[in-house]
């Protein structure tokens, strides 16, 4: 069965870094895009970032300059470095991987972590 499970999350003041983590386990035979996205309670999930199996990158413009999306293709891991990060960065972080098994070819979500920056 694959699953997407994230680390990293916590409590930041306004102008400090945190950095996300999310491993993906299973049998898994190849991963096309990973991204972040996060959501807060009564809106929307928004796109963070992205990035494709060949480093590719997209951000929301909210984050550019201050948010950094990487990947480990040998182990399956997604990473959010974030910086100088805002009260407005504050939500829910998800996971998202296009994960390629044994049973087909899905989008798979994370159970989120919380990122809470205060002022």
């Amino acid at each position: 069965q694959v699953q997407l499970v994230e680390s990293g999350g916590g409590l930041v003041q306004a102008g400090g870094s945190l950095r996300l983590s999310c491993a993906a386990s299973g049998i898994i035979f190849s991963i096309n895009t990973m991204g972040w996205y996060r959501q807060v309670p009564g809106k929307q999930r928004e796109l963070v970032a992205t990035v494709t199996r060949g480093g590719s990158t997209n951000y929301a413009d909210s984050v550019k300059g201050r948010f950094t999306i990487a990947r480990d293709n040998a182990d399956y891991t997604v990473y959010l470095q974030m910086k100088s990060l805002k009260p407005e960065d504050t939500a829910i972080y998800y996971c998202n991987a296009n994960i390629r098994s044994s049973i087909g070819q899905y989008d798979y979500w994370g159970q989120g972590t919380q990122v809470t920056v205060s002022s």
